[in-house]
């Protein structure tokens, strides 16, 4: 081993424990003001760390390395927070709901993008992220479709566009639920199917009535469970469609089986509770961390030169989740 490669990761692992430190405090802040999203509060940070240039270029390349690490282990814990026999709760028809609003949400997102002619990656985010869970859908996603960490703008911009409509859509469904009839099942899982973000959704459902705050929750977790085959099916194509075979990505990528195993391992083992808080906990500062990384690969101008296209976007897409779910509500539920 040279000196320079022991320096090399003597600093990743300084940036890994920087970054965490520094997550820790987003995460801790942001628990006292309900609603904000430690993961967007952590991308924000980052971007004005480095766009005000108070970190060395040199830094760049292990805060990548660290921040694709974290952000992967921390998709795997995620799995922890999901049992397959909670969507029992929801019932056949609420989890054909489910399916049906995802795959109409991720296409028609993907088809919309297409035609606003935004790159690649911004529309697979974006569909993700408004399809699945947000900010943790984009992260996993990111990894899939830019292993090289080249479009970092595009994730910073896809996670600010689901906290942006998430909000819009957390403080407007419980709104429009008595206006429209909807009993607490059926807003329950309105809510759980058509908003963005998990602690949205928590916030969306007790704004109606407990007995819909948990119909929403357990909706939200399915569609978290999609997260999975989402990823090993786009992974899938890309895999077939690489011509060169020394170069494909894997079919299945590591993190994406570790997050069913723990989904498993909730499902069928009996955890205990703070084993299980102290996961949940691990995995939101594991992703804020990454969140971090990416941050700081945020250059500003970039960032605004992507113009109203993205946002049109997200905007699209929300209201096809939105009415895709109500659909399936009033007609299945």
């Amino acid at each position: 081993m040279t000196i320079s490669s022991l320096i090399s990761r003597k600093g990743r692992w300084f940036v890994v424990g920087a970054t965490l430190v520094v997550a820790l405090a987003i995460v801790g802040a942001t628990r006292l003001v309900p609603g904000v999203s430690a993961l967007l509060v952590a991308i924000i940070v980052g971007a004005v760390v480095r766009n005000l240039r108070l970190l060395p270029v040199l830094a760049d390349r292990e805060i990548s390395w660290s921040s694709k690490k974290l952000l992967r282990l921390g998709i795997v814990l995620l799995g922890f927070k999901l049992s397959l026999f909670s969507l029992l709760e929801i019932g056949p028809s609420g989890i054909a709901i489910l399916v049906s609003t995802v795959v109409v949400t991720f296409v028609g997102t993907l088809m919309i993008g297409q035609l606003l002619g935004t790159s690649r990656s911004m529309r697979m985010l974006v569909a993700t992220g408004f399809s699945i869970c947000g900010a943790s859908a984009v992260a996993a996603m990111s990894s899939i479709v830019d292993p090289e960490g080249e479009a970092e703008e595009d994730v910073a911009h896809a996670v600010a566009l689901v906290t942006i409509f998430g909000t819009i859509t957390m403080l407007t469904l419980p709104a429009l639920v008595p206006l429209l009839g909807l009993s607490h099942v059926q807003a329950g899982l309105w809510i759980g199917a058509s908003v963005h973000e998990v602690a949205q959704v928590v916030a969306a459902g007790g704004l109606v009535s407990v007995a819909a705050l948990t119909i929403a929750t357990v909706a939200k977790l399915g569609r978290v469970v999609l997260l999975a085959p989402l990823i090993a099916t786009v992974g899938a194509l890309q895999h077939r469609g690489h011509g060169d075979a020394g170069k494909r990505p894997p079919l299945l990528p590591l993190f994406v089986a570790g997050f069913l195993a723990a989904v498993l391992l909730r499902s069928f083992l009996p955890l205990d509770v703070r084993l299980l808080d102290a996961l949940d906990f691990t995995a939101t500062l594991l992703l804020a961390a990454a969140m971090l990384g990416l941050g700081f690969g945020v250059d500003g101008r970039k960032l605004i030169a992507t113009g109203w296209k993205p946002m049109l976007l997200g905007t699209c897409s929300t209201l096809i989740a939105a009415l895709t779910a109500l659909l399936g509500v009033v007609t299945l539920a």
